[in-house]
């Protein structure tokens, strides 16, 4: 039997198949998902002789994607709202950071480059009016209050929000808009992206070089131990994610930019919804944690605890998952 015959042949089995395919992805409304198993052989079946026979790669690779898309159908596990953001938490996000290795490798020394470099020079450069003018006399009274010797940093907070709850909420929109700001710059081919993430390393840079000048050095970082593994985590995460969606726009492929900006767009939610909830997290300890008056040791090793089990989260998490998927793309691509 020559290819174009075989295709005539089961043309209206692939047809009924795929359409079926279409309203089990939209929800499967109305569909007799019995037929689904059977008509998935029969096209295993199909793909096999279709190969075995060397029907041409535009056969195969119809044949191939209705298999693999058959195979996510019918493998997929139903499961609710809760279900789907365990499985986010502890697989997809991971993986998806692991995956995109090569935008976390930019994003990290985009901030921790000048942030080290400021830092350096605030403490060995004679002149400090430099690291004064990053900061600005509004910013550094605002630090002497919270951090200068003798400072407490309760009540200084407390008057202004009036309750740790409100502070929770003025370091959610304070924190969310720097990642924001940070991932929609990546519209503009990455360049907002890493300006800002430029600008945090150096903000940041200089607000150390500042504190170990003129303020209280167990103060400060006693308060950020606890909250700056899930801060500057989810800061460099949304670069990623910035850097995503300004890849998709120089790099398009054989794509449409537009299209090709829609695509990144999707690649980058997993990393921003990841940010988003590690920054909601920062808040969360930035607001009922790190200003309790608990000894310093204590607030360190939370913070150390938290930032190596970070590291082996990102490291680690969703490996077995990651195996299972590519052993499967491998079964269908043999």
């Amino acid at each position: 039997m020559q290819g174009k015959e075989f295709e005539e042949k089961n043309a209206g089995r692939w047809a009924a198949y795929e359409q079926s395919l279409e309203v089990l992805e939209k929800g499967g409304l109305g569909l007799d998902v019995s037929t689904i198993p059977s008509m998935f052989r029969e096209v295993c079946t199909d793909l096999a002789l279709a190969r075995h026979r060397m029907y041409g790669m535009p056969m195969n690779e119809r044949l191939n994607d209705l298999v693999i898309r058959g195979h996510k159908m019918i493998h997929r596990r139903a499961g609710g709202t809760w279900e789907r953001v365990l499985k986010f938490v502890v697989a997809d996000f991971p993986t998806t950071v692991r995956k995109e290795w090569r935008l976390l490798v930019v994003a990290t020394l985009s901030f921790i480059l000048p942030l080290l470099g400021m830092m350096l020079a605030g403490f060995y450069w004679v002149d400090f009016t430099w690291v004064q003018a990053v900061l600005g006399p509004d910013q550094m009274e605002q630090v002497d209050m919270m951090y200068g010797h003798n400072a407490d940093q309760i009540s200084s907070l407390r008057d202004e929000y009036g309750s740790n709850f409100m502070m929770f909420c003025f370091y959610i929109m304070n924190n969310i808009g720097i990642d924001f700001r940070i991932y929609a710059g990546g519209i503009l081919a990455c360049l907002g992206t890493l300006f800002f993430l430029f600008y945090n390393g150096v903000f940041f840079g200089a607000f150390i070089a500042y504190i170990h000048k003129a303020c209280d050095t167990e103060l400060f970082y006693s308060f950020v131990a606890g909250h700056s593994s899930f801060e500057l985590i989810a800061m460099v995460i949304a670069g990623m994610a910035g850097l995503r969606v300004g890849m998709g726009l120089l790099h398009p492929g054989r794509q449409s930019r537009a299209r090709s900006l829609l695509d990144a767009g999707k690649k980058s939610l997993p990393l921003i919804y990841g940010a988003a909830g590690m920054t909601l997290i920062a808040a969360g300890i930035e607001g009922f944690w790190s200003a309790q008056p608990l000894p310093p040791h204590v607030k360190y090793t939370v913070g150390i605890t938290l930032w190596v089990l970070l590291v082996l989260y990102f490291a680690f998490a969703g490996l077995g998952s990651q195996r299972r998927g590519h052993m499967g793309k491998e079964d269908y691509a043999a």
